[in-house]
C-alpha cells in the first residue's frame, strides 16, 4: 500500500510541528537560564525586536513583491504578531508572576480541546473520536510529567488572578491558531515580517510598564546568548514551521502537538542543564506519543485509493 499524497503532507507537518515544540521547549530552558541575567520583560522584548531587524534583513525582495497582498492585509498580519506572538508571551509572564510554573503547564495543556471546541463553534469543524482519545492522552502525560507522577500533588493546587489570565491566554492562542486559515498567500518570509512589527508593538509598552520600579534591566553575556537563541529559535523558526503545520494539516490535528512541549522540554533540561532523568518521565512520554500516534497513525495507513 502507498501513502496518498495528502499522508506525504501530513509528514511534513508532523516534521514542522516537532520542530516547532523543540524549539519552544528550549525557549523553557533558555528562561531558566536567564534567571539572573536578564528580566523575563527585558528578554521578550529584545527577543521580538531581533528578530524582526533578522527578518527583515532577510526579506526586501520577498516583502516588496507580496506588498499588494501585504497592504490587503495588512490588520491581519499586524494582529497574528501582535496577539498571537506579543500578547500570548506578555500574559504568560504576568500570570507567572502570580501562579506557578505547574499550574500554567496544565492549563496550556487544555489548548488542544479549546482548539477543537472554537473549530466547532465557529466553523462546525468536529473533532473524530481518535483526535479526542488523542487528546485525552497526551493530556495525562502532561499531567503526569507535571505533578512528577504524583497524580496527588494536583490536589494542593491553588488558583488564583495567574490562572485566569493563563486560562485567558490558551482562548487567545487556540484563537490565533484557527484564525491561521485566513492566512494570506504570501511568501514566508513576509509572513513573519509584518507580525514582527506586531509583536513588538505588543512588547514593548509591557516592558516599560514593568520596569517603572525596577528600572531597565539590560542583558549580561548569558542572557545576551538567550536572546540570541530565542530571537532565531522560538520567535522565528517555530513559528514559520507551527504556520505551515497548521496549513497542511489543520488546526485540529495540528493542536495535539503543543502537548510535547513540556516532555521536549524535560529532555532538554536533563540534556543541557543535567536534570534528574526518573521513571514517570518515560511513561509520560508514552502516553504523549501514544495519543499522538493513536488520532494521527490511521491516516498513514490508508491505502491510496482511500476516500
Amino acid at each position: 500500500m502507498s501513502l496518498r499524497v495528502a499522508d506525504k503532507s501530513s509528514l511534513t507537518a508532523y516534521l514542522c510541528l516537532m520542530t516547532a515544540t523543540l524549539f519552544w521547549a528550549g525557549n523553557m530552558v533558555g528562561g531558566k537560564i536567564a534567571v539572573g541575567h536578564i528580566s523575563p520583560a527585558m528578554l521578550n522584548s529584545l527577543r521580538w525586536v531581533l528578530a524582526m531587524g533578522i527578518i527583515f534583513a532577510i526579506s526586501f525582495k520577498e516583502i516588496k513583491a507580496d506588498w499588494p497582498v501585504i497592504r490587503r492585509h495588512l490588520p491581519l498580519l499586524l494582529g497574528y504578531g501582535f496577539i498571537g506572538f506579543g500578547v500570548f508571551n506578555t500574559i504568560m509572564y504576568t500570570a507567572l508572576v502570580h501562579t506557578s510554573t505547574l499550574n500554567v503547564v496544565i492549563e496550556h495543556a487544555a489548548m488542544p480541546l479549546t482548539i477543537f471546541l472554537l473549530n466547532f463553534a465557529l466553523f462546525r469543524v468536529r473533532a473524530n473520536w481518535a483526535q479526542v482519545a488523542g487528546f485525552i492522552l497526551t493530556f495525562a502525560g502532561v499531567i503526569v510529567t507535571a505533578s512528577h507522577g504524583r497524580i496527588g500533588n494536583l490536589a494542593a493546587l491553588e488558583l488564583n488572578i495567574g490562572d485566569a489570565l493563563m486560562l485567558i491566554n490558551v482562548l487567545i492562542y487556540a484563537g490565533y491558531t484557527i484564525s491561521l486559515r485566513w492566512k494570506p498567500p504570501i511568501h514566508w518570509k513576509s509572513m513573519m515580517a509584518i507580525p514582527t512589527i506586531g509583536a513588538v508593538a505588543a512588547c514593548l509598552p509591557y516592558l516599560f510598564w514593568v520596569s517603572r520600579d525596577t528600572g531597565i534591566i539590560w542583558p549580561d553575556a548569558t542572557g545576551w546568548g538567550v536572546v540570541i537563541y530565542a530571537a532565531i529559535f522560538p520567535s522565528l523558526i517555530s513559528q514559520v514551521c507551527f504556520i505551515k503545520g497548521v496549513g497542511l494539516i489543520g488546526a485540529n490535528r495540528a493542536g495535539l502537538f503543543i502537548n510535547t512541549i513540556p516532555l521536549f522540554g524535560v529532555i532538554l533540561s536533563v540534556l543541557i542543564l543535567r536534570e534528574a532523568l526518573h521513571s514517570f518521565h518515560f511513561v509520560a512520554l508514552a502516553l504523549v506519543v501514544g495519543g499522538i500516534i493513536l488520532a494521527e497513525g490511521s491516516r498513514l495507513t490508508r491505502p491510496a485509493t482511500a476516500a
